[in-house]
């Protein structure tokens, strides 16, 4: 008896033009599984986005983020790669207050993950070194978020062979901390297992081309975080989209995304790797669908909120695997 293929459902991308905070009220609250953003730092790219003075920057976020906890599902997750700046010789703590303002927003303050950068270029100041590493903030809405950490696990390595070799009677059973901090651990546990999960240190090189952006982060950022904290054909947010790397990475691992920027230039190249990446695609003669750009709201849009004569400019793609063997 034949059955039918299973097909994975087309995925859509979306590029839209405009400020975030006024944008995404044209959508529907609890929509997106992750938002996953880097957002112009405080004096910074101001002759992309003008810039935003450091002690202006806690509201000018929050007015934003305030969008962002709407839309997000209450078992979704919110990824903020943000980095203090240094004035007047210290490190401003605009991104201090900025954690504790989100928490008093109604934001859970849940993990925080360090983007080492592996490729940092080299550099030396009279009062401290070079900057080879980023915050990767990590809240949600409750306790109760998606995760998938299986699909970040990292090999063990080859150190295991010998560590794992002739264990000791200590390594057969649970060690707990000597300090009492609650935490133990039992080497035995390791044996036969080829892969672990990662620490919160994330050990990725900076993209080597801008791609005509002032702040490129590298594909591999966001695939993380994709990955960790979403399923294949789940919603995802950058709502500070820049060159649309974000909505690459997501379009390619299965997943829906919106992406906004504010700055028609980098909306216009966001369009453009997209329909780049899917004519290589196709060229190459992988899973491929169709991209196109079309000036309406889609279904994730509410039109009573954002009326009938609102047009969106959105870049939309489909993605397609090969049928399952039965």
């Amino acid at each position: 008896m034949k059955t039918d293929a299973i097909q994975t459902p087309p995925v859509e991308t979306e590029i839209v033009l405009g400020d975030c905070r006024e944008a995404l009220k044209a959508f529907k609250a609890d929509t997106f599984d992750l938002i996953v953003t880097s957002p112009p730092y405080a004096d910074q790219r101001s002759k992309t986005y003008g810039g935003i003075k450091p002690d202006e920057y806690v509201d000018w976020f929050l007015a934003r983020s305030a969008q962002f906890l709407r839309v997000l599902k209450p078992t979704g997750s919110f990824i903020l790669n943000i980095k203090e700046k240094v004035e007047c010789g210290e490190r401003h703590t605009y991104v201090l207050e900025l954690i504790l303002a989100l928490r008093k927003q109604g934001w859970l303050w849940t993990e925080e993950y360090c983007w080492h950068k592996k490729n940092c270029h080299p550099g030396k100041w009279p009062n401290r070194f070079r900057d080879s590493w980023e915050r990767c903030l990590h809240f949600t809405k409750s306790q109760h978020f998606k995760m998938f950490q299986n699909a970040v696990m990292v090999p063990m390595g080859d150190w295991r062979h010998a560590r794992l070799k002739n264990l000791s009677e200590t390594d057969k059973r649970r060690d707990n901390s000597h300090v009492e901090s609650g935490f133990g651990k039992k080497i035995a546990n390791w044996i036969g297992r080829d892969m672990a999960y990662p620490s919160n240190v994330l050990h990725f090189a900076t993209e080597c081309g801008n791609k005509h952006h002032s702040a490129t982060f590298p594909r591999a950022l966001p695939e993380w975080f994709i990955k960790l904290f979403t399923a294949p054909g789940d919603w995802v947010l950058d709502p500070f989209t820049g060159s649309g790397t974000t909505n690459l990475v997501a379009r390619d691992l299965g997943r829906n995304s919106v992406g906004i920027d504010s700055a028609e230039e980098y909306v216009t190249l966001a369009r453009h790797y997209l329909d780049e990446t899917e004519r290589t695609r196709h060229a190459s003669h992988k899973p491929s669908g169709n991209n196109g750009v079309r000036y309406e709201p889609h279904s994730s849009l509410s039109r009573g909120e954002v009326g009938t004569n609102q047009k969106t400019e959105i870049a939309r793609s489909a993605f397609r695997q090969e049928p399952l063997p039965f």
